[in-house]
């Protein structure tokens, strides 16, 4: 492999610029699933990204925006999978971006725009390694199949129906994901699950209009009031959840998982300092932090929105109320079983007022650290860093990964090129081209391994 991979390495790094206009190509284009901006335009693009390699791309109708699927037709039967998505978190506030987030730029070594990180560079640098695959190679050494959705950012409502629904199609022997890179001290990262989410948005109305604080004060009822009471009844100061039957079917880590977390490097510090916090709950540290923050599930108030918010004064008693709520979710949780729970305790409380309404619902999902898959991606990423891998159980986050273990069945793994300043879903998003260029030669390495190649 050692030719082959010369050849791989040498067209990567001779070729970062061409792919860096592909990137801005793609980035220029806004594809906001929250706000329907340039959805259709976007798939279109990408799209046309995949046609250009010869993969045979069409786009396949959801009940809301489009999926991205392409093939590959490789040497062996053999198939990879990509799950990526094409839409993007809406940009505001825009005032705070130094350069527009439509209009990428390339400064200091960085690329900036609204989805460099999350997920266009990622499209970009897997179809990147395709195309150092098949210049070294003259054709794909294995099936190669892209699953790009439109509806990431805003909860994949329908991708689950999607992957049931086109099982046979979409099959492989094995997934990488959308995401992926190095942490903070430049080794790369291996995620081997999600947990699950249940997103909730909780409303209430007490009068049919505002009024005037002191003519209703002592004798109206107030809607923030009515609210603040009903969120009370979620969480204990401890931070435990008080929903009955909330914890029933949450699964602890294993003794592998808590190998796992004990190997992973301490940067407590250096979260504390990028968030500006004086310590985390609990007084959590060490290990039971590690393990607190991904196998723990949570209720998080998200949004808060009620009456007068504006500068100065305004006496006002509010009618209406309004809060966003997640509940993050380990391994056996189903969010529609919390969903309902949620509902059931609300009711019990004498909140039955408050009308609840399901935002978003995914499963949580795990993936054997020890799958000859997962130990693959180890391996390739531990010949292009140079470093030893950090290899994760599961990250505190969420997405679809659920209907690609139940209904495909392959294991998951990633590469990828974000960093912890990335700033995803934030102001200034942004790569490294470092990063691209080492992920890049990751996902490469990836393939020709999977393949058969050495």
């Amino acid at each position: 492999m050692s030719e082959l991979w010369s050849k791989v390495s040498a067209y990567i790094e001779a070729n970062v610029e061409k792919a860096i206009a592909e990137l801005t190509e793609l980035c220029r284009q806004p594809s906001v699933a929250a706000q329907g901006l340039g959805m259709a335009e976007c798939a279109g693009l990408v799209k046309d990204l995949l046609g250009r390699r010869g993969i045979k791309a069409e786009l396949m109708p959801t009940r809301g925006y489009p999926v991205v699927f392409g093939f590959g037709q490789g040497r062996t039967d053999k198939t990879l999978i990509f799950y990526n998505h094409y839409d993007v978190q809406p940009p505001e506030p825009i005032e705070l971006w130094e350069s527009p987030p439509f209009s990428p730029q390339v400064r200091d070594g960085k690329f900036f725009a609204r989805g460099a990180a999350d997920d266009k560079g990622h499209i970009i640098s897997r179809l990147f390694a395709l195309d150092a695959i098949l210049a070294a190679c003259g054709e794909l050494p294995c099936h190669i199949k892209f699953v790009i959705e439109g509806e990431e950012e805003i909860g994949s409502p329908n991708l689950e129906d999607f992957v049931r629904t086109n099982a046979e199609i979409l099959a492989g022997d094995a997934c990488i994901w959308e995401f992926g890179g190095v942490n903070f001290e430049g080794r790369p990262e291996i995620y081997l699950g999600m947990r699950g989410i249940c997103y909730v948005e909780l409303k209430v109305r007490t009068a049919r209009v505002d009024a005037h604080s002191g003519l209703g004060g002592s004798i109206f009822p107030n809607a923030a009031w009515r609210l603040v009471w009903a969120l009370s009844t979620l969480k204990d100061p401890d931070e435990r959840i008080k929903i009955p039957g909330f914890y029933d079917a949450a699964k602890p880590p294993t003794q592998r998982d808590l190998e796992l977390l004990a190997r992973l490097p301490d940067e407590s510090e250096q979260i504390r300092q990028t968030y500006g916090l004086k310590g985390f709950v609990r007084g959590l540290s060490g290990i039971e932090l590690r393990r607190a923050a991904v196998f723990e599930p949570t209720c998080t108030i998200c949004g808060l929105s009620s009456g007068y918010q504006g500068p100065g004064t305004k006496t006002v008693l509010p009618a209406e109320a309004m809060a966003k709520v997640d509940f993050r979710l380990v391994p056996e949780q189903d969010p529609f079983d919390i969903f309902e729970k949620l509902k059931a305790h609300l009711t019990a409380q004498g909140f039955d007022d408050i009308e609840l309404s399901l935002l978003s619902a995914e499963h949580p999902a795990r993936v054997d650290p020890d799958d000859p898959f997962v130990q693959l991606t180890v391996e390739a990423a531990r010949e292009v860093y140079g470093k030893e891998p950090v290899i994760s159980p599961m990250t505190g986050g969420s997405g679809p990964i659920y209907p690609f273990v139940k209904y495909l069945g392959v294991p998951v793994s990633n590469s990828g090129v974000g960093y912890p300043g990335s700033r995803a879903h934030a102001p200034n998003e942004h790569i490294r081209l470092e990063d691209f260029t080492l992920g890049t030669k990751h996902t490469a390495r990836v393939i020709a391994k999977f393949a058969g190649l050495g």
